[in-house]
């Protein structure tokens, strides 16, 4: 059957097998080529990356804040919270804690007890005081210098007032010495004409 492509029915002969070529063609798409075993290559193995472990947590900088916050209280708060920090249950922190309000209270034997208690930090073998370690010694040795210079200025005190008792003393004794002395008779006026030849 042979259509002649210039009239109208040729035309759309032309138009309908092209239309059906290319239908042909989208409903069976090439398959694509497949690699050979020797062309295939494996992704690389995924990297891991170990991250560092996170840093400890500070320990010391909450309670260089919290020795801030102390020195800002008055006496009556320091025992409250010293009694406060008492009733907690004892571990290298509430021991610092209350060595730093002892070092601050100044009662009679604070400043040991506050030694004794940052010592007790400072020489243990526990774990959970590590982190407190260097704190509560340096604490410790502050501690130390403290009751040194007030041992040393009461020894001066003490000292001053055994001076001011003997500058007292020898007031008093000047002073008698001077009473003795206006109560004395008058001397009598020695001169040339009471020279007996």
């Amino acid at each position: 059957m042979t259509y002649d492509l210039t009239s109208v029915a040729g035309r759309r002969w032309l138009l309908l097998m092209l239309s059906l070529s290319l239908a042909a063609c989208t409903l069976n798409p090439p398959r694509p080529t497949l690699p050979t075993p020797a062309e295939v290559t494996l992704p690389p193995p995924p990297v891991i990356v170990e991250l560092p472990p996170p840093p400890p947590p500070d320990e010391v900088g909450p309670l260089l804040s919290y020795h801030q916050q102390l020195r800002k209280m008055t006496q009556g708060d320091m025992l409250k919270e010293l009694s406060g920090l008492g009733l907690q249950q004892r571990s290298p922190r509430v021991a610092i804690q209350m060595g730093m309000v002892l070092m601050l209270t100044r009662g009679s034997g604070d400043l040991a007890r506050a030694q004794a208690l940052l010592d007790s930090v400072a020489t243990a073998t526990e774990t959970e005081a590590q982190p407190f370690k260097a704190l509560a010694q340096l604490l410790s040795s502050n501690c130390a210098e403290t009751r040194r210079l007030a041992e040393h200025a009461d020894k001066l005190a003490s000292q001053q007032k055994d001076s001011q008792r003997r500058i007292d003393q020898l007031n008093e004794m000047l002073e008698g010495l001077k009473t003795i002395e206006r109560t004395l008779p008058a001397r009598p006026a020695v001169g040339p004409q009471a020279v007996i030849k």
